[in-house]
């Protein structure tokens, strides 16, 4: 076997090993969070996702998971991603800080009644930690998917799907995985 093909066998083992290491309690947040969300969908509410970098590209995947379908075919689900429309970022950004990019839609978009999924792998993005603040005060259930400790949004959510490694691809891998599970589950039980 070449180096290259070594190193590549090298890393499927060790994102297997990733998955195959959450623990019972992790797999029991994310059935909790299929439930609270299909539940919240069920009342009229949505999914609100968001993160940075390859977390905003996530953040848009799951959003249309739930928009469109994942497995089955049944109505929309209500789903949105804040990293979807450039002018509303740069406006933000530029009026009032990068900081404050999430914080501001959230403060536009999410009631009561949603849930608001931060995706984070090291859980101390400052915009992240003010989007979910944001949604505090608007009452919105907050959810946190991040890496093994958490970092700082550890103690700002109602629900932490934390991956149990602080590698950021292995986390980020993770995070679909979670996601498309938690979709799945979320089809079904929102659509009964």
């Amino acid at each position: 076997m070449t180096s290259s093909a070594e190193e590549i066998r090298r890393q499927l083992e060790e994102s297997a090993r990733v998955k195959q290491s959450f623990s019972g309690e992790l797999i029991v947040r994310i059935a909790q969070f299929a439930e609270k969300s299909a539940a919240a969908l069920r009342g009229g509410g949505k999914l609100v996702f968001f993160g940075n970098g390859g977390s905003a590209a996530d953040a848009l995947h799951l959003a249309a998971e739930l928009v469109v379908r994942l497995r089955t075919e049944r109505p929309g689900l209500a789903a949105l991603a804040l990293t979807t429309n450039p002018s509303v970022l740069t406006a933000a950004g530029n009026d009032y800080g990068f900081e404050r990019i999430f914080s501001r839609q959230i403060e536009s978009l999410v009631a009561r009644q949603d849930i608001l999924v931060a995706l984070s792998t090291s859980g101390n993005s400052p915009n992240v930690i003010r989007g979910l603040e944001a949604g505090r005060a608007r009452g919105a259930y907050l959810v946190a998917f991040t890496g093994e400790t958490g970092g700082h949004l550890a103690g700002k959510v109602d629900l932490l799907l934390n991956v149990p490694s602080e590698d950021a691809q292995r986390i980020q891998e993770c995070h679909i995985t979670i996601g498309h599970i938690g979709c799945s589950l979320i089809e079904e039980l929102a659509c009964k």
